[in-house]
């Protein structure tokens, strides 16, 4: 049997953290299950007040592959280290100095979406924090 997963953030900002997970790993917004046209129409069938949609994004992928990401607003603050992280791999070949180059221009790419650097393994990848302080790294894909 093949199992599915989605993966959860919590945060303070869920339109902040989408925006920036749509711009990292070019995902979309995920529609609203059948039978239902909106998300609030959804949320609302669980008995949520309305404008409790601004409470939480979910995001896919564009052609539906890969884990979906659901964002969802919490009360408390982010207060260690995540447990779990994304690995962002950016594909190409090359020489190793080639993919180290386009790691470095993906770090460049988030940076000015909102994302800070927090360490570098030179050569290797690159960990950095998304707008709210989630950690994840920025490395080059799998060698051909």
């Amino acid at each position: 049997m093949d199992i599915g997963f989605d993966l959860t953030l919590d945060c303070a900002n869920a339109a902040v953290l989408a925006a920036f997970y749509k711009t990292a790993l070019g995902y979309v917004d995920e529609p609203p299950p059948a039978p239902f046209a909106t998300r609030a129409e959804w949320l609302a069938s669980f008995g949520e007040p309305e404008g409790s949609d601004d409470d939480g994004a979910w995001l896919r992928s564009p052609d539906g592959t890969g884990p979906r990401l659901s964002i969802l607003k919490v009360p408390e603050p982010k207060t260690a280290k995540n447990r779990l992280h994304l690995d962002i791999r950016v594909p190409g070949h090359g020489t190793d100095d080639e993919r180290w180059a386009r790691v470095r221009a993906e770090a460049d790419r988030l940076l000015a979406a909102g994302a800070t650097v927090l360490d570098t393994a030179e050569g290797h990848h690159v960990v950095m924090a998304d707008p709210e302080g989630n950690e994840f790294c920025v490395g080059p894909g799998p060698r051909p």
